[in-house]
């Protein structure tokens, strides 16, 4: 049983406090360093502040600071023992809630920094009262705490984040209606349908196998200013008597009539995410997913064309067209493709399943502006990594000047691939 923290509490004044006949002597910014306004960021992790901390984001309140300073206050000279076991539930937390559609640093010895791209401003902020509350109540602090310890980021600044306190009741009001709004509209992964994901019931295939669609959304990252440009839509072809997803050779062995029945059910699905999970913020760009066979084919290319143009009037810059099963494709062949599909994409990038020097040497010339792939799985040690990325993002290299690598699983990796030359990434592990 986790030791409560009111039971070893001493009243203690807060670090830095002095006494109130002081205060105006303060300088401003000492004054809002005492207000608790001004959260000081430790010197390690300024730069990954620094990346992170989007313009855009900060004024459309999407960056808010969860503070323990409850708990730390709660086990008083304790804290120094316990706060390993704090910030490491803190984490777990964090890392179950936030999955990839979030980021979340330890910036201080009591705060959390936390952005939430792809939610609102009353959702995010109800998010983290939500994650608040649940570390405040494993640590038997009261959780009504959290309603003043959530704090929105209104300016970064070299070490120190200027902040104001949440609404705490929208806030609340979000989380009771908003969600579940949300929660009700999008369909289940146990395969229920809902009248704005399932627009396309599961078909049959040529083989006789009853299949549907699953599309996921997964934020995508520039490196270069870590700037979220959008999402990339993430398709899993699911046979229904099992539950089983299609491997990717799977998927490129299915016949071009069912690939296409599958790219135009991801497209659909994947915009209806768009319209729930946006919270009405129009994105920058979508990077959607079509198998090589589709385009390659009149039927199919007149077919899925449409859900792509529809896609474009959703984001500002307009739609990345991912182009997969590539491999042993004649060069002819897709350069055919890329040329077809120019017009009406932002760009257009060729998905290898297998990244190898030899599989990228052979796309050269081939039209595409940008390669994807993802890396190995998380488990894979930091040295493997390195090789690997190493010798992929440099062959990848020398063929275009964009590489998107995706589920990158970290920051510290992330920012392995960008001096590599990786040009994008997504965080989410997989």
């Amino acid at each position: 049983m986790v030791e409560s923290a009111a039971t070893v509490a001493r009243p203690k004044q807060a670090a830095g406090a002095r006494p109130a006949s002081e205060a105006p002597q303060l300088g401003a910014l000492a004054l809002a360093q005492l207000s608790g306004a001004l959260r000081l960021v430790s010197a390690d992790v300024q730069p990954d502040v620094e990346r992170y901390g989007d313009p855009q984001l900060v004024a459309a309140g999407k960056i808010n600071v969860i503070s323990l300073e409850s708990i730390q206050q709660g086990f008083g000279e304790q804290w120094s023992d316990r706060k390993e076991e704090v910030f490491a539930f803190a984490q777990r937390v964090l890392k179950r809630s936030l999955g990839s559609r979030g980021i979340y640093l330890r910036v201080s010895d009591s705060d959390f920094f936390v952005v939430h791209p792809g939610l609102g401003r009353l959702a995010g902020q109800a998010a983290c009262l939500r994650y608040l509350r649940e570390i405040l109540a494993h640590f038997h602090i009261d959780a009504e705490q959290a309603a003043s310890a959530v704090l929105q980021v209104i300016r970064i600044s070299k070490g120190r984040l200027e902040t104001k306190t949440v609404d705490a009741a929208l806030a609340a009001e979000e989380t009771e209606t908003g969600e579940s709004t949300r929660l009700g509209a999008v369909q289940d992964e146990a395969g229920l349908t809902s009248r704005l994901v399932d627009r396309s019931a599961p078909f049959v295939s040529t083989d006789g196998r009853l299949l549907r669609v699953s599309a996921s959304l997964e934020p995508i990252y520039e490196l270069k200013s870590f700037t979220r440009i959008g999402f990339r839509m993430i398709r899993r072809i699911i046979t229904v008597s099992t539950g089983e997803a299609l491997t990717p050779r799977e998927v490129a062995a299915l016949p071009s009539a069912d690939l296409v029945r599958a790219d135009m059910a991801t497209i659909m699905r994947g915009l209806d995410r768009l319209k729930v999970e946006g919270g009405g913020e129009q994105q920058l760009s979508l990077i959607v997913p079509v198998s090589f066979s589709s385009l390659a084919s009149h039927r199919g290319r007149t077919e899925v064309v449409a859900p792509i143009r529809e896609a474009s009037h959703l984001v500002k810059l307009g739609v990345i067209c991912e182009i997969s099963d590539i491999e042993g494709v004649p060069m002819n062949a897709l350069l055919d493709v890329t040329s077809l599909v120019r017009p009406i994409s932002l760009l257009v990038v060729g998905r290898l399943t297998n990244p190898t020097p030899s599989a990228f040497a052979r796309l050269a010339g081939a039209g595409f502006q940008a390669l994807s792939f993802e890396c190995p799985p998380a488990a894979v040690g930091d040295a493997e990594f390195l090789g690997w990325a190493n010798s992929t993002v440099t062959a990848a290299r020398r063929v275009v000047r964009s590489v998107l690598v995706y589920r990158a699983g970290s920051t510290k990796r992330a920012g392995a691939l960008a001096s590599l030359g990786a040009t994008h990434v997504s965080l989410d592990a997989g």
